[in-house]
């Protein structure tokens, strides 16, 4: 693939006069050194992570001083990558929701110790004492005790936000609450919910647009997939398969996760962003947020590894020689990451076009690590060698799967089974044929037997009418088994998804 730029950096760096001022020139000096191989670095980085298309902003003495486009919108197109090219920037999203948090908590109208049911009655776990604790704070910090990403699969069956919200009330809690890292998605939907409410606006988006967006001038973020798909400079998500493969936006996911991950920006707008948190809440004369209640969204909260913190929307990172802030995000066709040395006053954003965050993530800790003056690692080969072996595990566990053949008595399944969270699921056997559908959202589950065991069944999702483009998003990707369970008599009682991260089962319906 040839590699195409489009770039400027700006120099005429003033020296400062107090000694913070000095050390902030010092690291924008040191970055002037950092381009040239930052620049090798990642197009190394392209070439291993398969990326069509990169976008690199950088951050210091409260400007973007380096922006640069590389590669292609949209793989064997011409168009080319610029910085005004808009990306999905998926989870770095959770950063803007936090800070809208603290916005509330500002002016009044939220406390972070508020317990969430307070102002959603209808806020619900399947543990009433956590229920009741659940706090402001806790929607976005990441510690909540229950599965991982739990219930986000639901975006893809169509389901909407309020489904989604519900759905936490059957999941599982399999940690002490407030123990360990547990990342979740669905609890920002409830925030930004909140959010709203108390700002009186329609949605989260219609308030964060009032109170951060359009005071920063941040005129290209959005968070509608219609947005993005219309606007002249975007770049074209793509999964990789074997080769990268281009995909559609579609309104499921990241968009109907809202706060969690819908936003659509670009390296100009995120620089705003970035100036934001650098400036403590300060951009020239206008203070969006105060300092105390933004530092508080980079305040570890639960440890992730020995050197990593999950904050509030952020992720706090201890190094031998300064603190990193930072957040990644990955969509399906989308990787970015944020971050910034907030006692150096630098900053780093970097968008792609290939689902996942792996290669931002390696480059990203690549810049910190060369700016901080830290041991250098080759973060792009240990980060590609890692990808590796997850695609390796992957196709492994895709060539394992055994298709089977139909129960005997698989007509003897048919019938409607009911979800009390996601409603009716219809199954029929039609041309020695297994199929769901799901009465709510007419999402149709394809259903594949397995061996050794007759009752589990792995599942397809239809690509058919308005999950054509869904389907083409996810590739062949399985959204995981589904099992029927039998009484003593050998009828099946019910079905429930395996994955623990849909915890849901539907009851079989007496014939009428």
């Amino acid at each position: 693939m040839r590699l195409a730029c489009s770039a400027w950096l700006a120099g005429g760096l003033v020296i400062a006069a107090s000694p913070q001022a000095q050390a902030a020139e010092m690291d924008a000096a040191r970055i002037q050194a950092l381009v040239p191989e930052l620049e090798k670095q990642l197009q190394a980085g392209m070439k291993e992570f398969s990326v069509p298309g990169v976008a690199v902003g950088i951050v210091a003495e409260g400007k973007l001083i380096y922006g640069k486009g590389f590669g292609a919108r949209e793989i064997g197109k011409p168009a080319q990558v610029t910085p005004e090219t808009i990306f999905q920037i998926g989870s770095t999203t959770k950063a803007f929701f936090s800070a809208t948090l603290a916005q509330a908590v500002d002016a009044g109208k939220l406390e972070w110790n508020d317990p969430v049911i307070d102002h959603m009655p209808a806020f619900q776990l399947a543990d009433p004492w956590v229920t009741r604790d659940f706090r402001i704070l806790d929607l976005a910090a990441q510690r909540s005790g229950l599965t991982p990403y739990v219930n986000d699969g639901l975006a893809f069956l169509g389901f909407d936000p309020q489904t989604m919200i519900r759905s936490l009330r059957v999941a599982p809690q399999i940690a002490p609450f407030r123990s360990d890292f547990r990342y979740l998605n669905i609890p920002h939907v409830i925030g930004g919910e909140i959010v709203a409410a108390v700002n009186g606006e329609k949605s989260w988006f219609d308030s964060l647009k009032k109170t951060v967006l359009d005071p920063l001038g941040m005129a290209e973020t959005s968070a509608d997939p219609e947005t993005i798909d219309k606007a002249a400079n975007h770049a074209v998500g793509h999964r990789l398969d074997d080769m990268p493969v281009p995909i559609p936006f579609h309104g499921s996911f990241p968009y109907s996760l809202g706060p969690a991950g819908a936003l659509n920006s670009n390296v100009p707008d995120m620089a705003k962003w970035l100036q934001l948190q650098i400036g403590r809440g300060h951009v020239g004369e206008k203070v969006l947020v105060s300092e105390a209640n933004l530092a508080a969204t980079w305040t570890p909260r639960v440890a992730m590894t020995d050197r990593l913190s999950y904050a509030v929307g952020w992720v706090a990172m201890a190094t031998p020689r300064g603190r990193v802030i930072w957040h990644n995000g990955g969509t399906t066709g989308f990787g970015a990451h944020v971050g910034f040395l907030p006692d150096f006053g630098v900053g780093i954003v970097i968008l792609t076009n290939i689902g996942g965050p792996g290669m931002a993530d390696a480059l990203a800790h690549w810049f910190y690590d060369r700016v901080l003056g830290n041991p250098q690692v080759d973060n792009i080969a240990l980060a590609a060698q890692a990808a590796r072996k997850q695609r390796e595990a992957e196709r492994s566990e895709k060539a394992a799967f055994v298709a089977g053949p139909l129960p005997p008595d698989a007509a003897a399944l048919a019938g409607d089974y009911v979800s009390p969270i996601l409603g009716t699921a219809r199954v029929t056997l039609k041309d020695g044929k297994l199929r769901a559908v799901l009465e709510k959202t007419e999402a149709v589950l394809l259903l594949e037997p397995s061996r050794p065991d007759p009752n589990q069944f792995s599942i397809r999702l239809s690509g058919t009418g308005a999950y054509q483009p869904i389907a083409a998003m996810i590739g062949d990707t399985t959204l995981g088994m589904l099992r029927f369970e039998r009484d003593a008599a050998g009828g099946a009682t019910q079905f429930r998804f395996v994955d623990p991260g849909l915890p849901h089962a539907f009851a079989r319906q007496a014939a009428e």
